[in-house]
């Protein structure tokens, strides 16, 4: 009795000395040091079960600078670990919850893996996985944060269903194997940092997916389809394989439902569910009317895809478009017009290749409703750009970059909201300064296969419109410069012979960034407005004639972003007239 005593104590210092040994190594865990660079995925959807089962392979390269035999490998928490091997041999793990706002759940199923030998930087080691759980409607990280519940499932809409599946990969459901650090909603950019980090480490991963369905309805995924089979026995009844490259640019998705479809010019097609006949022809309609971007690749393919909550969110992911299909206002047509554009320019640059789709939906804007109007939008989104360039210092938990303007570029930034919105604007202002011929002839001729350097796409604008344009690629796309802040310094008006005025405006910009921007001189019934090139903290002059006697002067009419707007406007004293 006295010896089982004992032998108890040994193991309960045993089991305590292993859990203090995983919690010294749970904290010191670098989950960033792995980048998964393939995956061989063979996934069982059971919509009756809200079931959702994996197998497969995965490729895991160490980006870190020292070897590791440790790995992280996390799932959504709804979901569990049921295998972990290398060369067909398990490997110990143990698993640990982990909070984290990149799923729906806000929590995580964490593998802590333990390899057999540690693996060396830039090398690679191949695991088999096997995990299941299910996946069901859950809005948990928005709620706690004090969102609305209804509100809330308008944007985690993520679900396995009887009646309709669809499910959104990592910054939604974390279906696949993910590895990061901790996201939080509730501090600020948290969840855009760590989901830009992951993308930028998984930048070239390739994802290879099996799906196998217990029910017969239509597979859709956002990568590209390689076969279908119809295979009834034990229990499946659809089967699809499809692939995906570049996995940063665009975030896994598949949807399972009973949908028709409505061919749009052969190419595109608006996928509905029952009763939705009348609206999804009405899609079809617009989408067939919209070319939003010049193309040398013509139209690509694009599936309008039916969400059955009306009031849920639009999200785009590769060809896919889920939409809800209700009458079409005017916010459905700019998603069409963003979706379209997508396609159309095709860069493994988000900056070129999102910011694209959104100045097409800022000329749409102007196409329809004028000038003005598209200015309003896209000041109407500025303030996040406003918020992340007062934000000056690097993510303390992470290496600090000794260049910050480099490291905050337009083409290294991951934070998906500024960098959108920047590369809205530095669009539409190189479409300002160059013209609509210059700006559709780069787009027509960019080849994705020869943008090999940062600069590629600088040299076509250059060598159609013969502008030497590396003082604004500098501020704008290679470094983080800041806004310019633009402030007419004087204004001297003087009677020409002709009867008009000639005005002599200087214009200052206070601001690190320098930008052409637009001058405008108001006077009794009407203005003129013409085009200066500021540089940063210098100033620049210009003269402008003006039939009558001129009464303010305006720099920037709201298509240039400025840290501050409040000084633009020049009011010429009446004595000098």
């Amino acid at each position: 009795m006295k010896f089982c005593r004992m032998k108890f104590r040994v193991r309960i210092l045993a089991l305590l000395y292993v859990l203090c040994a995983s919690a010294v190594s749970c904290f010191s865990l670098d989950r960033e040091a792995f980048t998964i660079t393939n995956y061989d995925l063979n996934v069982r959807v059971e919509p009756e079960q809200n079931r959702l089962g994996v197998r497969g392979r995965i490729t895991m390269r160490n980006d870190s600078q020292t070897p590791q035999k440790i790995a992280v490998l996390q799932i959504s928490s709804s979901l569990d670990w049921r295998s972990i091997k290398t060369g067909d041999a398990p490997v110990q793990f143990v698993t640990q919850p982990y909070t984290s706002d990149i799923d729906h759940t806000g929590a995580l199923s964490e593998a802590i893996v333990t390899l057999p030998q540690p693996v060396t930087p830039k090398s690679a080691v191949e695991l088999e996985i096997g995990y299941e759980g299910v996946i069901v409607l859950d809005a948990t990280r928005l709620t706690r944060i004090g969102s609305p519940e209804d509100v809330a499932r308008r944007t985690d809409w993520d679900q396995i269903s009887p009646a309709f599946t669809a499910v959104r990969g990592a910054g939604y459901v974390a279906w696949y194997p993910i590895a990061t650090e901790s996201a939080n909603l509730s501090e600020s950019n948290s969840l855009f940092e760590v989901l830009g980090r992951w993308k930028a480490r998984e930048a070239e991963a390739i994802m290879q997916v099996m799906f196998e369905s217990t029910q017969n309805s239509s597979i859709l995924f956002s990568g590209n389809p390689n076969s279908f089979v119809i295979t009834p026995e034990e229990g499946i009844v659809k089967v699809g394989s499809f692939s995906m490259v570049r996995l940063a640019m665009n975030v896994p998705t598949f949807v399972l439902g009973n949908y028709e479809k409505i061919d749009v010019k052969g190419v595109s097609t608006v996928e509905f569910l029952p009763g939705k006949e009348a609206t999804a022809a009405s899609y079809a309609e617009i989408l067939g009317g919209l070319d939003p971007l010049p193309s040398a690749h013509g139209s690509r393919r694009l599936q309008v895809v039916d969400l059955p909550d009306s009031n849920a969110a639009p999200f785009l992911s590769e060809s896919i478009l889920l939409t809800p299909l209700h009458p079409v206002k005017d916010e459905d047509r700019l998603t069409l017009v963003y979706a379209l554009a997508r396609q159309e320019v095709r860069s493994p640059r988000p900056w070129i290749n999102l910011g694209a789709a959104h100045l097409a939906q800022a000329l749409d804007i102007e196409q329809l409703r004028g000038r003005k109007a598209a200015l309003e939008y896209l000041n109407a989104h500025l303030s996040p750009l406003l918020e992340f360039e007062t934000v000056k210092s690097p993510d303390a938990g992470h290496d600090v970059d000794r260049n910050p303007a480099a490291s905050r570029s337009l083409i290294s930034m991951t934070d998906e909201v500024p960098l959108q919105t920047k590369a809205m604007w530095v669009w539409w202002m190189l479409r300002d300064m160059l013209g609509d011929q210059a700006l559709n002839h780069m787009l027509f001729t960019y080849d994705a296969s020869s943008d090999k350097e940062a600069s590629y796409v600088q040299k076509l604008l250059e060598g159609t419109s013969r502008r030497d344009l590396e003082s604004f690629f500098d501020d704008w796309v290679y470094r983080d410069h800041g806004l310019p802040d633009f402030k007419v310094e004087s204004a001297f008006p003087r009677k020409a012979m002709t009867n008009a005025f000639i005005v002599t405006i200087t214009v200052d910009n206070l601001g690190a960034a320098g930008a052409e921007v637009p001058v405008i001189v108001k006077f009794a019934g009407g203005e003129v407005s013409k085009r200066l090139e500021v540089h940063a903290k210098g100033k620049a002059t210009i003269r402008v004639e003006v039939p009558s006697e001129p009464q303010e002067i305006v720099v920037n009419d709201g298509s240039v972003p400025e840290s501050d707007m409040t000084n633009n406007v020049f009011k010429i004293p009446a004595t000098e007239k």
